[in-house]
Order: C-alpha cells, then structure tokens, then sequence
C-alpha cells in the first residue's frame, strides 16, 4: 500500500510539462506552429535559469491554448542557440508565425509573464462584439483603454488602433462599433475612455477618463493614456515597477495584497491619499504609489527603513535625480506625519538620505576611501583631477584591480592635484551623474568639470591608468620614480657563481 502512495506521489510530481521542447532537428519544423511562442535559451547549470523554471512552467500552464512558451538547452542544441545569437542564460526571444521579433525584457515572474504576453496574444485592441466582452474586459486587474468609435473605418479608429500598437506592451486596448455601448456611456461619433481597475477605486478621483481633444491622432492618444494611466496612486508591483522610471514617486510600503486583503489594502491607500491631494490640487508635482513591503525588500533597504514590523506604512521619495528622503516620523492614522513629511518636501527643507558607510577616521592611504558622506567634499574638489573605482568586495575583477590600483596611487602620491579613489558601491548611494551596473566601474572626475565625469573604458594595468591620466589630466602629472638598483660588482657576481 505505502509503494503504490508513493508512486501516485511521484506521478503527481512528475505530470507533464507545459513548456515545449525544442532541438536543433525539429527547431525550425516546428517554431512556426504557433502564432506567437516565447523561448528560453538555457544551459541546465545556469542559476539564473534554475530561479526561472518554476515561474516558466507555471506561466506556460495559465497561457495554455493562449501563448505557447518553449525551451531550448543549448548544451545539447547549440546550432540553433548559434543561429539566434545566444551568448548568455537564459535568453528569452519572441517568435512570430516562425520568425524571431526581438528579445523578451519583461518581468521573469509567472505573473509577469502571463501578463506582458497576454497584451502580445492576437491583435493589439480587442474588438468588443457585445456588452458581456466590455464587462470582461474592464474587470481585469489592470486599467483597461476603450476606444468608442460610431464609424468602424473612421481615422479615428485608425489613429487609436495605432497608439495600441505602439503601447501594447504595457496597457491592455479595446475597441467597439456596437451602438448599446456607445449609448450607455454617452458617446455620439467617437470617444476613448480608460478605465481604472474595480480594485483601487476612491472617492478622490474617477473611475474613469475621458479623452477630451478635439483631434484624434495617434500621439495624442499616447500623450492622454500616459498622463492618466496610473491615476493618483497606483499599486506598483514587480511587473509594472519600470514604468515608473522618470518621475519623482513617493512609494508608502506596507502588507499590500490585493488579492488576499483588497480591503486591507486600500484602507492605508486612502489614508496616503487624502493627505496627499490637498498638495496636488495646488499643483505640486509628485507620483504616489503603495507597493508591498516584503516584494520590495531591496527598495526598503535601500531607503535605511525596517519594514518587517508592525503593520504601520514605511515612506520614502526617490526624485528623478536620484535623491532619496526618507519620512522618520512614524506614519499616524490620521495622517498629519505624511503632511509634514510632504510639506518639508514641498519646502525644501528635507535633507537627502545617504545609504553611507562611516567616513574614515584616516583617510591617508595611496587611495582614497570614499563614502557616500564624503564623496562631494573629496570628488567635486574643483582643485583635483580624481579617478575612481567603483568596487564590489564579492567582485572578482575588484579583488585583481586592488594591488595595481594601491601601486598606481603610490606613484602618484606626490602629485598634489590628482587623488585616486574608491568606493564600495553595494555598501553606499552613488551619486548622479554616475551610472554603476557592474563592477568594477571606473570613472575619471576632472578638474573644473565636475558636472561631467567620464566613463574610462582603457586597460586596467598601472601604465595603462598612467598614460590615461597624462593625456587626461588637467595639470602635468607627477609620477614618483622607482630607485634604482644598483649593480653587483664583477666580483661579486663571480663569487655568487661560485657559491651556487
């Protein structure tokens, strides 16, 4: 009895994948079955692609008879790995009725990806032939943008279906010519209405936007859903986190669920709401959103918050420029700590949060140790020509750079208008304009022109920095010349021969 339970468990656990198999013989038979498939390239011993598989598969059963999702190991089909210019895993790539569109960027959780491919399955605007498809439709979890046209081949409709196209990967479009929906929401030739989710409505703002140009055309209409589309406070998940880039956002962390506690969750919402639209009714300009604490664990980290106690909000503004300020004060339910919190924004008054370690109590080394507390005063000397590396203490690279880097700073220890420095950049904020994605990353800051650092990009040897620096530098460079050695006498050497 105990063998058979045990084989049913295993078959339960050993059920057949959804995720389509390919090889290098019946890739390209078989790639253009379907009208629209993603691929992973993988290598089984990638780590990245060992996190993917569980979402992979679990997205490839929800879009079942929807999206087809495949793989390929490259281990074993590297031709068609080749063919497709596979270097790194896992790749993901979009394929259309046989050929390749371009690579897939989207989220790499199931939930992301179900999503970013349903807004790629079939056409970019949904027709809706009846009332009972305009229900389903706007009962996503996502806003829906509905394009109302009297006349199906009008150049409204034309230029409407041409901003679908062009913003399907992020917003979900549909159309309709059927009278009774024209009717029931007041529209006599043509009209495009978004449609927040059910989920987030409020008493501080509509359900709904209407577009209210005279013109349709397709930049317009871009222009209309990209200016409402996250209405006053959006939910920002890791699916739709990227679409926020480019605003200054005040994000209130705390257990957002919507799918378990919507009540919950819109309780705190509302609260960040009222305060926060008093300010935008005077026109002040800033994006709020409400994102769970525990999905968004690095952000909060980042801000120096704890967000694992209590149920209380945590805050924090994060400008374009990439200034961070943190609210300290404790969120309070009627909601006069997030006024003061917003009014010192407003103000000016708020100082920046820096994620710093400790400024050294001696910094006299050959290379200069910076902080984010410290960089401003050692980097943007007007006075200093600085070079500096951008470090990980995990980073291999770094660890090789090190020795070279410390005797490049003791040659030019006598050079009183050049500092070499470095910075542990896991460990403190790095500043704008410096753009750090990987380590090391080295940047030369030069006198007189410290609102333009460039990236160096040369050889990582001593002679290498040091012919950089000499053409580069703003003043003659001084290099501190090794002694020396002096020569053995003849003699000497003869003896020497003699002993060994």
């Amino acid at each position: 009895m105990f063998r058979l339970l045990l084989l049913v468990a295993l078959a339960g656990f050993t059920r057949a994948s959804d995720v389509l198999e390919y090889t290098d013989d019946d890739f390209d038979s078989s790639i253009g079955d379907h009208d629209l498939v993603l691929v992973e390239f993988f290598a089984p011993w990638c780590g990245h692609c060992k996190r993917l598989a569980p979402e992979y598969e679990v997205a490839a059963t929800r879009l079942k008879g929807i999206v087809a999702l495949a793989k390929v190991d490259c281990t074993v089909s590297s031709n068609v790995c080749s063919k497709y210019g596979v270097t790194g895993y896992p790749t993901l790539k979009i394929f259309r009725d046989g050929e390749e569109t371009g690579p897939y960027e989207g989220p790499r959780s199931a939930d992301g990806i179900v999503s970013f491919l349903k807004k790629q399955a079939g056409p970019a605007s949904v027709p809706l032939k009846t009332e009972a498809d305009y229900v389903k439709f706007i009962s996503d979890h996502d806003s829906s943008v509905i394009g109302f046209f009297a006349d199906d081949k009008s150049t409204a409709q034309a230029e409407f279906l041409k901003a679908a196209s062009a913003l399907r990967d992020n917003y979900r479009f549909a159309h309709t010519n059927l009278e009774l929906l024209l009717q029931n929401h007041g529209v006599e030739e043509q009209d495009v209405i978004l449609f927040r989710p059910t989920r987030l409505s409020n008493k501080f703002e509509d359900s709904s936007v209407k577009f209210t140009e005279d013109k349709f055309t397709s930049a317009k209409i871009k222009r209309f859903i990209q200016d409402n589309i996250f209405g006053m406070c959006p939910h920002m998940t890791d699916d739709n986190k990227d679409q926020f880039k480019g605003k200054d956002l005040l994000v209130a962390y705390y257990d957002v669920d919507y799918d378990k506690n919507p009540k919950g969750s819109n309780y705190w919402r509302n609260r960040v709401m009222k305060v926060a639209k008093t300010f935008l009714d005077q026109g002040k300009k800033l994006l709020l959103a409400v994102a769970n604490k525990n999905t968004f664990n690095q952000d909060v980290t980042e801000f120096g918050l704890d967000g694992s106690a209590g149920e209380l909000p945590v805050v924090a503004i994060r400008t374009v420029k990439g200034d961070k300020f943190v609210m300290s004060e404790e969120f309070s339910r009627d909601g006069k700590a997030l006024e003061r919190f917003l009014q010192d924004y407003f103000d000016g008054k708020l100082k920046r949060y820096l994620k710093s370690e400790a400024i050294p109590e001696s910094n006299d080394g050959p290379v200069k140790v910076l902080v984010a507390e410290n960089f401003d005063s050692i980097v943007n000397d007007d006075s200093k020509d600085v070079l500096i590396e951008f470090y990980a203490p995990w980073c291999g690279h770094c660890k090789s750079l090190e020795p070279k880097f410390k005797e490049l700073g003791e040659k030019l220890a006598s050079d009183p208008n050049i500092i070499i420095a470095k910075m542990d950049a896991t460990a403190n904020d790095v500043p704008s304009p410096y753009e750090v994605s990987g380590f090391p990353t080295l940047y030369f800051s030069p006198a007189g022109r410290k609102s333009s650092p460039k990236k160096y990009e040369g050889g990582r040897e001593v002679s290498d920095f040091i012919s950089y620096l000499k053409r580069e530098a703003t003043n003659a460079v001084v290099v501190q010349e090794e002694p020396k050695k002096k020569k053995k006498k003849k003699d000497d050497d003869e003896d020497d021969k003699i002993e060994l």
